[in-house]
């Protein structure tokens, strides 16, 4: 039997050069004797890994260290502007987006297309993303960026471990493999918008990253900020352009929340300890679907009264008088949300039905999410989607229902509105595949390399 040293041994050394880089991405350039001490891993084996990295192409020697330094100065290492980056698709039901993000979390290229995708068939919405990605592959060409793989975020129940949209009932789409659409050379993922809005929290917020691995007794440190917060914030594309980094109320990082994606659908991720909480099937999380009151109307799921008949964009613009009404729509190519920006203005006009259906809203929210938060526990409800420019008039009848009904001693969890606002899910999509290539650096070179 052949042994296994060398197979633990080429293990260990991935990690470790994933490890080396995420801690670039988190907190910037630095020395590789910094690195050594953030890590503990000895300065000759830091030496190693890093030059492989730069022979990859994954980073670039910045120059000297910290001008003015007690001491002698290294060199700063930082990660390449140029290389591996990844490309995230949403499909809604108001637009189509693909964005190319590169490995030091900026948006480099985007592009996004307000499209009346409800009801409609899969080929022409698919073939029209396909030909969007290849039009900001080409762009992130230019730029010296190769594609590691692409993620496309849909408002949809999308089997565990699989490409097929089993069922998106505001696009309606029954039992539809993304894949057999998409092709393509890239590796694809595909899942729910609110799984990919979640998980941009989650890592904006500040998960951890891995430990290094083959020297016990020097433990790392564990101060890490968010994957990308210290290296991109101000300069991701889009709403997220001037918000701060997503965390708790206290400026702590968030293990434990539930994410709410509402829109036209209304959906909810679970995070637990740091984890997405997928269910059985993948289907965790559909919020819309749970009945807060069970004699009001039929759900497009066959239920009544469900959260949707009362919280969803439809519901909210038929509830403000808006319903068919062409005059107060929002001037085309607005994308996601566009619908509800009368609503907003309405609102902040005072007008007493626009009022009105955001407060019935925010409670039927709060009950909702009640149940919720009894069965969960979440330290935090982050509101996302495009209801979150809504979250001043939501909010506060939405907290009354949580106060009046979580059973838990003491406040309930806080709700807050998503700094992400409604590109969340299409951000989320694109760093999933920039995480999965800085978790195995070499083996997304080469399948890039063989791409080329």
């Amino acid at each position: 039997m052949a042994p296994s040293a060398p197979a633990s041994q080429q293990r260990m050394r991935q990690h470790n050069l994933s490890l080396l880089l995420h801690i670039l991405a988190e907190d910037g350039p630095a020395s590789r004797a910094a690195l050594a001490t953030r890590t503990g891993l000895t300065r000759a084996g830091v030496s190693t890994l890093t030059e492989e990295l730069i022979r990859a192409g994954l980073l670039v020697e910045l120059g000297r260290d910290r001008p003015g330094r007690v001491g002698r100065p290294g060199s700063a290492l930082g990660l390449a502007e140029t290389g591996l980056c990844g490309l995230g698709g949403e499909v809604g039901v108001d637009r189509i987006a693909v964005c190319a993000m590169d490995l030091r979390g900026r948006v480099r290229i985007r592009h996004e297309a307000a499209s009346a995708n409800r009801a409609s068939a899969p080929g022409p919405v698919l073939a029209r993303l396909r030909e969007m990605a290849e039009a900001v592959a080409a762009e992130a060409a230019q730029c010296g960026l190769r594609p590691a793989g692409l993620a496309v975020a849909v408002p949809a129940l999308v089997r565990r471990g699989t490409s097929t949209v089993v069922h998106a009932p505001n696009l309606g789409w029954q039992h539809t493999d993304v894949a057999a659409y998409l092709g393509g050379e890239l590796p694809l993922t595909v899942d729910n918008e609110a799984n990919f809005g979640a998980l941009a929290h989650l890592w904006r917020s500040g998960e951890p990253a891995p430990e290094a691995q083959g020297r016990p007794g020097r433990a790392p440190r564990t101060d890490r900020s968010s994957f990308t917060s210290r290296a991109s914030r101000g300069q991701v594309a889009g709403s997220g352009d001037s918000a701060a980094a997503a965390g708790a109320p206290d400026g702590s990082s968030l293990r434990d929340f539930l994410h709410v994606s509402a829109a036209a659908g209304i959906g909810a991720a679970v995070i637990q300890d740091g984890r997405l909480v997928r269910g059985r099937h993948g289907f965790a999380g559909e919020l819309g679907h749970v009945p807060v009151y069970p004699s009001g109307p039929r759900c497009a799921c066959g239920g009544r009264g469900c959260l949707e008949q009362y919280a969803g964009e439809p519901a909210l613009l038929r509830a403000a008088g808006l319903d068919g009404r062409p005059a107060e729509a929002a001037p085309s190519g607005e994308g996601r949300g566009a619908a509800l920006v009368p609503l907003a203005r309405r609102a902040q006009e005072g007008h007493p039905a626009a009022r009105s259906a955001l407060r019935s809203a925010g409670r039927a929210f709060g009950i909702a999410l009640a149940g919720a938060v009894n069965l969960l526990d979440p330290e935090t409800v982050v509101l996302g989607g495009s209801l979150a420019p809504l979250s001043s008039w939501l909010l506060p009848p939405m907290e009354a229902e949580l106060r009046r009904r979580t059973a838990a001693p003491g406040e309930a969890p806080a709700v807050v509105p998503s700094p992400l606002g409604t590109d969340g899910p299409l951000l989320g999509a694109a760093h999933s595949v920039v995480r999965a290539a800085l978790a195995d650096p070499l083996g997304y070179v080469a399948a890039a390399n063989g791409r080329a």
